[in-house]
């Protein structure tokens, strides 16, 4: 009788000891499908993302005159400044961006991106410094890096510098400053077959005017083609023509 209830005794810690280390394991085990887009948002924004950033920069904002620019150090999740918390599936269908020709696979993967900001590193690779902000305040010392190192299209070809101002719808394009201040970028969001590309972009200046940009990319064979943009929203300002012209960034 003493032998079968130590054997009993055993066989509870043993239990009791299994049970415990279920327990313990349990905030490590994942279920499948539950965490996916929360595992996506802390991943590192990769390489490859930042060739399109500067494209985007190059082609559209960089101009002769540029010699600096101040990038906004966490990624934007919304697609205007009046609108509160992420991007959304119906904010693209209400808005009716590129005439709803985007793929809907790339839609929601931009969504799926862009729930969480992400942090942007010492990556880019335009032709002009750059420094990063946060919260409105300047960070390290402006960064300058070899401009078309590698990944801005075919033996690392640059698009061509503009050496005129981003176009603004009623603006008067004047010379432009040598620091454009500042950028912010989304994540940048790829099709499921790796063909279509898509990015959001804004400039937003000290005096409040500013505009934000919808960058819709395709591949041909190993490069990536700018193939449309379109203009989310404007902010202008409200000088009279009198009072002197409108900036352009």
């Amino acid at each position: 009788m003493k032998r079968v209830f130590l054997q009993i005794s055993t066989m509870t810690r043993l239990v009791v000891f299994i049970l415990t280390m279920l327990l313990m394991m349990g905030g490590f085990i994942k279920v499948p499908g539950t965490v996916v887009a929360s595992d996506r948002q802390s991943e590192a924004i990769p390489a490859e993302d930042y060739a399109l950033y500067d494209q985007v920069v190059t082609s559209k904002f960089l101009t002769s005159a540029t010699q600096s620019v101040v990038i906004e150090r966490m990624t934007r999740l919304r697609l205007s400044p009046d609108q509160e918390g992420a991007t959304t599936i119906g904010a693209f269908h209400e808005q009716d961006y590129f005439g709803s020709k985007l793929p809907a696979d790339l839609i929601q993967e931009f969504i799926v991106v862009n729930r969480q900001p992400s942090r942007l590193e010492r990556q880019f690779h335009f032709a002009a410094g750059y420094r990063f902000a946060t919260d409105g305040r300047l960070e390290e010392p402006e960064v300058s890096l070899p401009p078309y190192g590698w990944g801005l299209g075919v033996a690392g070809q640059a698009p061509p510098q503009t050496s005129e101002a981003v176009p603004w719808p009623r603006a008067r394009p004047i010379q432009a400053p040598s620091v454009l201040n500042r950028l912010a970028f989304s994540r940048v969001a790829r099709g499921l077959r790796n063909d279509h590309a898509l990015l959001y972009v804004d400039v937003l200046r000290p005096d409040g005017t500013g505009a934000g940009f919808l960058v819709w990319y395709r591949r041909q064979g190993r490069s990536w083609v700018l193939f449309d943009t379109e203009v989310a929203w404007t902010i202008q300002s409200q000088l009279e023509p009198e009072e002197g012209p409108l900036l352009a960034p």
